[in-house]
């Protein structure tokens, strides 16, 4: 299993020591560094500055948001990423939810599924170069049928440096990662746990078994999930630094009718739980929506306490569809995920 870091994204400005958190990954041999953005800081910006003070490190956004930019625009970043990095970049994607995507980008968000087959499809035109550039989907169009008429297919510029860069889906439900098992070369998981592995594996084989035949064959498919990680003497301090994270995706990612953080909660059991934290956070009342998040929960989705603890615990996700443990948390954390895995 390899370990990356997620370095997310931020609130109030760039976390002070992240650059040093990027070179202790380098140092440490582990396998990469990932972004990601929401109605904040943006994804690519970050992973550029950090990722030139890299050499060997794949450089991953976990997610881009599709919503934020038109596939084309998409592509270019990537394409610009992998050849400044020299073939390191790893395109994860994800088309977030309603209340953003409708909220903050002013897009429509219906058939989301729909949505993703036909933007990949254009950045893999993109990629692949192999002619110019066309959609007639229901929600991409190239080129562009309405306006001046002068609009005509486009090839880039730009010679990719792969045409085989790799892209990730962010997924939760059932027919979201088997999408990813169909079209693309990874998953993205968020509030996974080792405990569910076997319904994991039957939603990714039904991806499989309708998978593109250009692509990679399934045994080189990543699955690279983001495990909050807390090193410290007692299990519920450290479950306490976690809590705000699973409160806010489960009670402020997303709206009471739609919430794919909350639903991914209630798969593993926590349906009352994941009631309160909601109805709480939906209050106003944040510190106490995160008290409410069982410590049971953080267990099974975060790694938390005592350093031989989590070596121990980590253990648990080998053997999983988990082939990437991408570690949230500082030098300690990454430190006592290492020594876990070996």
């Amino acid at each position: 299993m390899r370990v990356g870091l997620h370095l997310g994204y931020w609130g109030s400005g760039p976390p002070p020591d992240a650059e040093r958190q990027v070179a202790t990954v380098e140092d440490l041999g582990l396998d990469s560094v990932w972004t990601a953005e929401a109605y904040g800081s943006d994804a690519l910006t970050p992973l550029a500055w950090w990722g030139s003070r890299t050499r060997r490190l794949r450089l991953g956004t976990a997610v881009v948001q599709m919503a934020a930019r038109t596939p084309t625009a998409t592509a270019m970043a990537a394409m610009t990423m992998d050849h400044l990095s020299g073939g390191r970049f790893v395109l994860g994607l994800g088309v977030s939810g309603p209340q953003v995507v409708e909220g903050w980008y002013g897009s429509a968000y219906p058939r989301p599924l729909a949505r993703t087959r036909e933007y990949v499809d254009v950045v893999r035109q993109v990629l692949r170069r192999e002619e110019p550039v066309t959609s007639a989907g229901r929600f991409v169009q190239l080129p562009y049928p309405g306006g001046t008429g002068l609009g005509r297919p486009l090839r880039s510029t730009v010679r990719p440096l792969r045409a085989d860069l790799p892209i990730h889906l962010a997924a939760q439900g059932p027919r979201n990662v088997a999408l990813a098992a169909e079209i693309a070369e990874g998953w993205l998981p968020l509030l996974v746990a080792p405990r569910l592995d076997h319904t994991y594996r039957q939603w990714l084989a039904d991806g499989f078994a309708r998978r593109d035949p250009r692509l990679p064959g399934q045994d080189r498919f990543e699955v690279a999930a983001t495990v909050p990680v807390v090193v410290h003497d007692d299990v519920e301090t450290a479950a306490d630094a976690v809590r705000p994270f699973i409160a806010l995706y489960v009670g402020g990612m997303g709206a009471r009718s739609a919430n794919f953080h909350r639903e991914a909660v209630e798969r593993l059991g926590y349906e009352q739980a994941a009631a309160r934290v909601a109805d709480l956070y939906a209050a106003g009342r944040r510190e106490e929506a995160a008290a409410a998040v069982p410590v049971e929960l953080v267990d099974e989705v975060a790694l938390v306490g005592p350093r031989e603890r989590i070596a121990e615990r980590v253990s648990t996700w080998r053997g999983t569809v988990v082939t990437t443990l991408l570690v949230q948390g500082d030098e300690v954390a990454l430190r006592a995920v290492a020594d876990g895995l070996g």
